[in-house]
């Protein structure tokens, strides 16, 4: 790959300033070099905020052309760096912030069409306006854009019901590294016309092709829903219920998510504002949403067996929408409050479903002799897998007394991932704080082939650049 330049010393900027739209360059602000947990801050020279998909594709056809970093930039939410340059040439942002139309929406063929600086909750209402849902459900959705969602295929509480932002979307319009535009908003279902790169580049975090538009799937609202938070025997009794749910239900559950008593004492701790329904007794708690008709009832069916078999302890069912959203709002403010506390070593992971409570009880043990002071918050989407396995300082030190633990810590959990075959980037992404887990953890062939990928794409290395890769 070549060497790139600073746009700032080159006279770049002005050139491409003078092919644009008047004010489509701006200086940097600093929201722009942040991001949410403070790991890094950024540098640019520069941000662009084209306001059409041909301007993107001047802006990267120049870039190509005088081998400029670019960075492409949603909504800044991302948690592994993927939008955060600290070093190296001084790149140029590309923030699609107005690129934030609906350009169709068709409620019978139940897709829209949408551009990628849309916020992720302005998404979701245009659905809501034609009876419609989309499904893609996040704690940052009022401020994410849905092509950073894209870019990451981000997952949030609804994947166990309809998958991954990848599984919602439906056709892709991008620009490649050099400018050229892929026209692929079609909204079929079917599609064998060669090679699937509009799955090629969601989930590549901006590294292949900027994502400017996308087709995505539409369901229908449910009819019913039904909402319950539930204290757990053990991690075992929460699988035994996602099963006794399902079996109840089938692909009714929207939601199974996982709660450690740990991430309620901190909310408890740090955001005493946020109303907690019920002082549930017991280790680990589950929130569950059931969406369609007749699931009030069955849910009932469901607990009152759990109950009777010694697997819940306790529970609240919401009675209406304002007390459901109560129940969210916890599940929703953990990460906040998460971040008050300040934590040494997060983990995004995934791993087999019914390999989870072994795992639970392995890390934690392997945790205790490293430092039995250490606390633990693990939480997350129980039923597709997906953990967020949390280690913090005891009460009353803090996180910086830990610096040197970081790596062991990280490195017992991630281990222990891999050695149950899981996965140590689960739905954040790898960015650029987790190249170098890919390359550990990562399979040979595989890493082989994507970066011949990334060679034949982007030849220059432009794109994001440290970002996945080294």
């Amino acid at each position: 790959m070549t060497a790139m330049l600073n746009p700032a010393d080159s006279g770049f900027l002005s050139a491409l300033e003078a092919r644009l739209p008047k004010g489509t360059l701006r200086e940097v602000t600093p929201s722009y070099l942040e991001e949410p947990r403070g790991r890094y801050r950024g540098q640019a020279a520069a941000v662009a905020r084209p306001g059409s998909v041909a301007e993107v594709s001047t802006i990267l056809a120049a870039a190509h052309a005088a081998r400029v970093p670019v960075i492409p930039y949603g909504g800044g939410t991302g948690l592994v760096g993927g939008q955060i340059a600290e070093a190296g040439p001084m790149p140029l942002l590309l923030s699609l912030e107005r690129m934030n139309r609906v350009r169709d929406v068709d409620g019978p063929g139940n897709s829209i069409v949408v551009e990628a600086g849309m916020i992720l909750a302005d998404v979701q209402a245009a659905a809501e306006r034609v009876d419609r849902l989309f499904p893609l459900s996040l704690a940052s959705e009022g401020s994410c854009r849905i092509g950073g969602n894209l870019a990451a295929n981000a997952g949030g509480i609804n994947v166990i019901r309809y998958g991954n932002t990848r599984d919602l979307c439906l056709g892709l319009e991008a620009v490649f590294a050099d400018g050229t535009v892929m026209h692929g908003l079609k909204r079929l279902r079917k599609d064998n016309t060669g090679y699937d790169l509009r799955h090629l580049l969601i989930g590549s975090e901006g590294t292949l092709g900027v994502i400017t538009a996308a087709s995505l799937r539409l369901f229908p609202r449910p009819t019913e829903t039904a909402t319950a938070m539930i204290a757990m025997r053990d991690v075992e009794a929460a699988l035994s219920l996602l099963d006794r749910t399902r079996d109840a239900v089938g692909e009714a559950i929207s939601a199974f998510e996982l709660i450690h008593r740990q991430g309620l004492d901190f909310l408890t701790e740090k955001m005493p504002d946020v109303p907690q329904p019920l002082a549930l007794e017991g280790e680990w708690i589950v929130l569950t949403e059931l969406g369609g008709r007749g699931v009030s009832a069955a849910l009932e069916k469901v607990l009152e067996a759990a109950f009777e078999a010694g697997e819940v302890t306790d529970a609240v069912i919401a009675q209406n929408a304002a007390q459901a959203q109560t129940l969210w709002d916890v599940r929703e403010t953990i990460p906040e409050a998460n971040r008050l506390v300040g934590g040494i070593s997060s983990h995004d992971i995934s791993l087999p479903v019914s390999d989870i409570p072994r795992f639970i009880g392995e890390a934690q043990a392997a945790l205790t002799a490293f430092d039995p002071d250490l606390r633990i918050n693990c939480f997350g989407h129980l039923g597709d897998g997906n953990l967020h396995y949390n280690v913090y300082p005891p009460k009353g030190r803090a996180k910086q007394e830990y610096d040197n633990a970081y790596d062991r810590i990280k490195t017992i959990v991630h281990d222990l991932t891999h050695a149950y075959d899981g996965s140590v980037s689960a739905e954040h992404g790898i960015g650029r704080l987790k190249t170098g887990d890919l390359e550990t953890y990562g399979d040979p062939g595989k890493l082989m082939a994507m970066r011949a990928i990334k060679s034949a794409l982007d030849p220059h290395g432009i794109l994001n650049p440290g970002v996945i890769l080294r």
